[in-house]
């Protein structure tokens, strides 16, 4: 039986606050988060992604409130990421509620942190962000909203992520990012020659008939932010999208 296509609706957290921008510039406040998750949540949202852009240390104590007073309202999983460095904090974030915990540049600086994180907690609370950038002939791995570049191969990294334990890849075309000119579909079909986890596509949606592409290209989940935050398109519609091509939704 074929899993079903999850929807998620990703929201950028600074301060407390949803923002929202175009390749993380130039940031838009949408709304409280929790309130924001609880409309997502009642309109067919499968899971809500917060990611937190502030990250700093007084940051961190606004996220851990926003994250508990989110899980005593919402009841489908959460992932939290932005900022996570080590498994203490995994822990932390699971304590305040959330059920899957994202990380981007501890996991480059350090890879070993994913096996560590996989083995304290199971994999399956570890998605690995991984925001690819194409740089002449192949995708690159970037950290701080795409700008820095790293020189390491996205695709290999993500196969190389998935081998250290991370239970889910969240696949970011930082290229994409906010300009609603659809998924990168080279992208997700590379990565998922070479994963076997489930793969997140993001980044570019802008019309519910987007989304379909994905999935048919090797996605098992589709994530977007502001297309949703700016009522452009509904959960909804995006489900109505890919039951009408075939493929199952909750």
């Amino acid at each position: 039986m074929a899993v079903a296509v999850r929807v998620i609706p990703c929201l950028d957290v600074a301060g407390g606050r949803v923002v929202k921008g175009v390749q993380f510039e130039n940031l838009r406040d949408a709304g409280d988060p929790v309130e924001r998750a609880a409309y997502y949540e009642a309109t067919g949202a499968d899971e809500i992604t917060f990611l937190d852009v502030t990250a700093s240390s007084d940051g961190r104590a606004t996220m851990l409130d926003v994250v508990r007073r989110t899980a005593e309202t919402v009841f489908i999983p959460l992932t939290v990421g932005g900022g996570v460095r080590t498994a203490d904090d995994v822990d932390v974030l699971l304590r305040a509620g959330a059920d899957k915990v994202g990380i981007n540049t501890s996991a480059l600086e350090r890879p070993e942190v994913i096996s560590e994180i996989a083995d304290r907690f199971g994999r399956q609370v570890l998605v690995l962000s991984v925001d690819a950038r194409w740089d002449i002939d192949r995708y690159v791995a970037t950290t701080h909203g795409g700008r820095k570049s790293t020189g390491i191969d996205a695709v290999e990294w993500a196969r190389r992520g998935a081998e250290l334990g991370a239970g889910e890849i969240l696949l970011n075309a930082m290229d994409s990012d906010g300009t609603k000119g659809g998924f990168n579909l080279d992208l997700i079909a590379r990565v998922r020659a070479e994963v076997s986890v489930p793969v997140i596509a993001s980044g570019g949606a802008g019309a519910a008939s987007d989304f379909p592409y994905a999935i048919a290209a090797g996605a098992d989940a589709v994530l977007a932010a502001s297309v949703f935050h700016f009522g452009e398109l509904t959960i909804g519609a995006v489900k109505d999208a890919l039951r009408d091509a075939g493929h199952e939704v909750r």
